[in-house]
């Protein structure tokens, strides 16, 4: 027996090399100087103590970044850092700093430092560009993985158009975007605007990297929310959820007519990976009707973008019941796809409840925070999700703006006092297809997916 324990260590010995070279890590910082790195944008001051990077906030000037000379395509970075809680700061991946490009401004993914209550830390930011892309709603658990006042372990995975975030080991964020495949890494200390917050300080320690052959990325959990930002695909954690696509950016395959068996009407075109429903001139159903799937559901998560024209109308149903006899539209529940301030929609019902993302004519939707939302004819992202328990939620880019019970008596209540009080039973059955509303309005959709919950 003690042979073959001494036997059992040896190997173990001999195969470590091997393990250790594997997952070889090559230091971005030397501990001593910014041998390497250059500063970009603001004057931020960056000072270098006791083997840590110390980035301090200064007043007037813009966003500082302290920037790797080399760029990076795919690898795999982990570091360690302590921010003041009064900051907000970031780490730059794939980020470009071009003359053309607003005289230089540093642009690009930015993994998120916010230690403020809202949690959103390890989210993808997309700096000087779109904004945010993914902010940490969709998983509660993310938004407890960073500690304040102490340090916090970050590591990032950009591998092709897979960008995936830990704090602490706890998984944040799954992006998938292939909008910049390579650029530099670089940390971020974020203007501010008063001098009463100049002297603020973010650490960074233990910058280490792995690129080619050598990186280990972390198997896919099957659990982390994804934002999914590239053309009508899916990828392996979504896959993984459960998530198959509605649309096939092809054709309408899987699609018919509203009350009918046959395929969509000619109004509803496949146009370079989108789904377009073209003008009629504002006419309910004018120009050939809605749309609907082959296939019914329960309780599911839909996911959909779509772009509105100015003034346009249309909506996204679930829970179709085709036996009402309602002569124009078929009948359902609603997630409203409006131009609030165009359309004289949005100023009917009640309280708002026939604006964007409302559950039509029944609850008005919660817009209140100003910067998510987009411009008309800027894409959004459109999210339904109905459980077995029946709680039903609805997103506006990346925001739950209202929620639901289906059949309970609020509901029903509310139902009772809506335009829908004459269909008996109206969003009540267990099942029923997806519809795409045509209102006579150009309105393009794509990315629409969809995954059941059991």
């Amino acid at each position: 027996m003690m042979k073959k324990t001494i036997y059992s260590m040896l190997v173990a010995v001999m195969l470590l090399p091997t393990a250790l070279q594997a997952q070889k890590w090559t230091n971005l910082f030397d501990g001593k100087t910014f041998t390497g790195w250059k500063q970009l944008n603001g004057q931020a001051k960056y000072e270098i103590k006791n083997g840590v990077i110390i980035g301090t906030t200064v007043a007037n000037t813009p966003n500082s970044f302290m920037a790797t000379e080399k760029t990076y395509g795919d690898f795999i970075l982990e570091l360690e850092l302590k921010v003041d809680n009064s900051m907000n700061s970031g780490i730059q991946i794939r980020s470009l700093s071009k003359p053309e490009y607003n005289n230089g401004r540093v642009h690009g993914y930015q993994v998120e430092i916010d230690p403020s209550d809202r949690g959103w830390s390890g989210g993808i930011y997309d700096e000087a560009r779109r904004g945010w892309l993914y902010q940490n709603e969709m998983n509660p658990a993310a938004k407890k993985a960073f500690k304040r006042d102490a340090w916090n372990k970050y590591r990032i995975e950009a591998i092709g158009s897979v960008i995936r975030t830990w704090i602490n080991d706890v998984p944040v964020a799954n992006l998938i975007d292939d909008m910049t495949p390579e650029g530099f890494i670089a940390l971020q200390v974020h203007a501010i605007g008063k001098e009463a917050t100049a002297g603020k300080q973010v650490m960074w320690k233990n910058v280490r990297i792995q690129t080619g052959k050598d990186m280990q990325p972390r198997p896919a959990d099957g659990v982390t929310p994804v934002e999914n930002y590239t053309l009508n695909t899916l990828s392996e954690q979504e896959k993984s959820l459960g998530f198959k696509l509605l649309f096939n950016g092809k054709d309408l395959t899987g699609f018919r007519s509203a009350f009918k068996t046959t395929a969509p009407p000619k109004v509803w075109t496949a146009e370079e990976g989108t789904l377009h429903v073209n003008s009629s001139g504002g006419k309910e159903s004018g120009n050939g009707g809605d749309i609907l799937t082959n296939e019914k559901f329960g309780a599911f998560e839909l996911v959909f973008d779509f772009k509105l024209t100015e003034g346009a109308n249309s909506g996204v149903k679930y829970f179709v019941n085709e036996t009402y006899a309602s002569g124009m539209s078929a009948i359902g529940l609603e997630y409203q796809v409006l131009d609030d301030d165009k359309h004289p929609d949005a100023k009917l019902g009640t309280v708002g409840n026939r604006t964007l993302a409302s559950l039509y004519d029944i609850i008005p939707s919660n817009k209140n925070d100003k910067r998510f939302q987009k411009k008309i004819g800027e894409w959004n992202q459109g999210r339904i999700i109905v459980y077995p328990n029946n709680i039903v939620q609805h997103w506006l880019n990346g925001f739950k703006v209202l929620e639901y019970e289906r059949n309970s008596n609020i509901y029903k209540v509310l139902v009772a006092h809506s335009k829908h009080s004459r269909w008996d039973g109206y969003g009540a059955q267990a099942a029923g297809p997806i519809l795409f509303q045509e209102h006579g309005d150009s309105v393009f959709y794509k990315n629409i997916k969809i995954r059941e919950i059991k």
